[in-house]
């Protein structure tokens, strides 16, 4: 399940071509028992899925989530301790019920200031170390910095981008593959 906000629901690009879509794809091919759920929203905060993560466990019955949350609190400018408790709400609700988390990892423009952004930066790590969590560092790393993988907006990757968002996601999750490291629990068929 993959549980993010706009950047996981292909906003302003064709659904096909989203980097959820694209992982779909991948994981029919390369691990057919693995079936994405997309329970992401547009504009979602670490609070709102705090407050629906039980549901949506309790609806879709996942044994992995892909959490990708606490962009749109970074750039609203959100206490730290805030985000970080959030985050680690989710975390908690799944793995209370044997799920395994893969954290995505995001990075803030530089003009929120040097020390919001660093403290930013570090609750993606800090809860990955802490939780013995899997971790793609930074979602949009390989492009983050270049305008023409961007709509008009500046803020959501297009088209093209995906591609290269689906790679960051899938070396993490094709390891864990590999190794045999991603549980099928038997109430999740």
């Amino acid at each position: 399940m993959v549980f993010g906000d706009s950047l996981s629901t292909s906003y302003g690009i064709p659904s096909e071509g989203g980097w959820v879509n694209l992982l779909k794809q991948r994981l029919e091919v390369h691990s057919p028992v693995h079936k994405i759920v997309n329970a992401s929203i547009g504009g979602e905060t670490t609070l709102g899925g705090r407050n629906r993560i039980e549901h949506a466990l309790k609806i879709h019955h996942p044994d992995i989530v892909i959490i990708g949350l606490g962009g749109n609190d970074g750039l609203r400018g959100s206490p730290i301790s805030f985000i970080y408790g959030n985050l680690e709400s989710m975390i908690n609700a799944c793995l209370e019920k044997n799920i395994t988390v893969i954290l995505l990892g995001m990075q803030l423009p530089p003009n929120y200031g040097i020390a919001y952004t660093q403290k930013f930066l570090n609750i993606y790590p800090q809860l990955a170390e802490y939780y013995q969590l899997q971790l793609v560092p930074f979602l949009l790393a390989g492009f983050g910095e270049k305008t023409e993988y961007f709509q008009s907006d500046g803020i959501h990757p297009n088209l093209q981008a995906q591609e290269i968002i689906v790679e960051n996601v899938w070396d993490v999750l094709h390891g864990m593959l590999v190794s045999g490291n991603i549980p099928v629990r038997p109430d999740s068929e």
